[in-house]
């Protein structure tokens, strides 16, 4: 459409006659082009989606890991006991099911109270494995085709020129971008790929090498020891993306997590990813670090995974509202007296009037002598409406009244305290015609404060 309308514009330089009438601007900005709107509509969803999963990833971790722990400590307690034979554990009692075809590989056991077979192998492997996966996600930030081709031999070292200490280094594979990248394995993900490798790890001492399916390559990948395997029948099978994802909602399940509709709260691996950059930058990582960190081929999709609290916004305003604390008097930040905070609980109090509520600042007298009718802080109450138009045909009485005893001094006077009702009356029906009661069951100020101030 734009080369469509660039055509005509060139077209009308050359023979202006013809196709001069037809010249017009292009109506596809360019704005629609570059779908700048769209995509900071996308990433302020993504920043939303951040900030509402970054506070709640402590719990997963915690929620995770009791799991992993529950789930080997039952299925110690039923491999102690003999086939038929009834346990307790967690205040739950199963009865080991009797050995069968499989009892070698998966151990089974029975709830009593509800006739459900449970398969407490697979319950732990499971739970370990979705262990794992936020561990390594979590601690790396690693794309889940990264995680799930992580091997044996990934793991190397490094020995620092200078002081000759070993550093541990997680080597990644290329994927997204075919180019490779070593991370820093931390004393905690330490831990993690020591208990992964000790758990695939044969009794040889050797992982064994088990063949993975590469989705976007839509080839076979040569046999590796995969760190992410597990026992499936006879064989070692690698643990592909989708089972992770299949983890992380079990794993999620457990925790009770939702979101503010209601269901329930999902992580997928990418979030660990933006997560791991957004907590890494608010930590004081420099970008361009954390691009090569996380193997991005431009800065800006680094900075795009950034979904920080305005920081250094808040910083800058508390360093503005100290600045300027510190240039007024100290003793306006001084703790009120009793006296003084009865004093300003009672200026609410006495705020009620007969018509409606005074909105007249806090340590300020009354400009009109308490004619509420007259005074435009006067907020009228639509419950005192019979009140006020009572007053008003009372001021028409009284204004006829004078006109006809010749006391025009008084009519005057009088008139004014006449057009105050009118428009306060008038300010009622607006308020009544736009207004919609609704109970929020907000307390009220008494409530809040705890103290209460007699009014006489």
């Amino acid at each position: 459409m734009r080369t469509f309308y660039e055509d005509i514009s060139r077209w009308a330089l050359a023979e202006e006659a013809r196709w001069g009438p037809w010249a017009a601007p292009c109506p596809v900005k360019d704005a629609d082009l570059t779908w700048k709107k769209t995509l900071s509509r996308r990433k302020a969803q993504a920043d939303a989606r951040t900030r509402e999963r970054m506070p709640v990833l402590p719990v997963l971790v915690r929620s995770a890991d009791r799991v992993r722990k529950d789930a080997a400590a039952r299925l110690q307690a039923a491999e102690a006991a003999q086939p038929g034979q009834a346990f307790a554990f967690g205040g739950q009692e199963l009865v080991r099911a009797p050995g069968g075809r499989y009892e070698r590989r998966h151990i089974w056991v029975t709830d009593p109270a509800t006739g459900a077979s449970r398969d407490l192998t697979f319950e732990e492997h499971s739970a370990f494995w979705a262990w794992a996966s936020i561990e390594v996600l979590r601690h790396t930030g690693i794309r889940i085709e990264e995680l799930t081709e992580l091997s044996h031999h990934s793991l190397v070292q490094y020995r620092l020129p200078a002081t000759g200490e070993l550093i541990p280094l997680l080597q990644i594979a290329p994927s997204k971008t075919d180019a490779e990248r070593l991370l820093v394995i931390s004393p905690e993900l330490a831990d993690v790929l020591s208990m992964i490798v000790a758990r695939v790890r044969q009794p040889g001492g050797a992982v064994p090498l088990v063949t993975s399916y590469d989705t976007h390559e839509r080839v076979w990948n040569p046999p590796m020891p995969l760190l992410f395997q597990r026992k499936l029948g006879m064989e070692n099978r690698a643990i592909n993306a989708g089972a992770v994802r299949s983890l992380l909602d079990g794993a999620l399940a457990a925790t009770g997590l939702t979101d503010p509709d209601g269901e329930l709260l999902r992580f997928t691996p990418h979030d660990f990813r933006r997560i791991f950059v957004t907590d890494a930058v608010m930590n004081g990582m420099p970008p361009h670090i954390a691009q090569f960190v996380c193997g991005h081929a431009n800065i800006n999709t680094t900075m795009g995974y950034k979904a920080v609290y305005p920081e250094e916004v808040i910083t800058a305003h508390r360093a503005f509202i100290a600045r300027r604390r510190a240039s007024r008097p100290g003793e306006e930040y001084r703790t009120p007296t009793g006296a003084e905070w009865e004093e300003f609980l009672g200026h609410f109090e006495r705020r009620k009037v007969a018509y409606g509520t005074c909105g007249r600042a806090y340590g300020t007298g009354c400009i009109h002598e308490h004619a509420c009718l007259r005074c435009s802080l006067l907020r009228p109450d639509p419950a005192e409406r019979d009140r006020i138009v009572e007053v008003r045909d009372n001021l028409i009485a009284r204004i006829a009244e004078a006109r006809r005893e010749g006391w025009l001094g008084e009519v005057e006077g009088l008139e004014v305290h006449l057009a105050g009702a009118r428009e306060k009356l008038s300010q009622l029906d607006q308020i009544t015609s736009h207004r919609t009661v609704t109970d929020l069951g907000i307390p009220t100020f008494a409530d809040v404060a705890g103290r209460t101030i007699a009014t006489s």
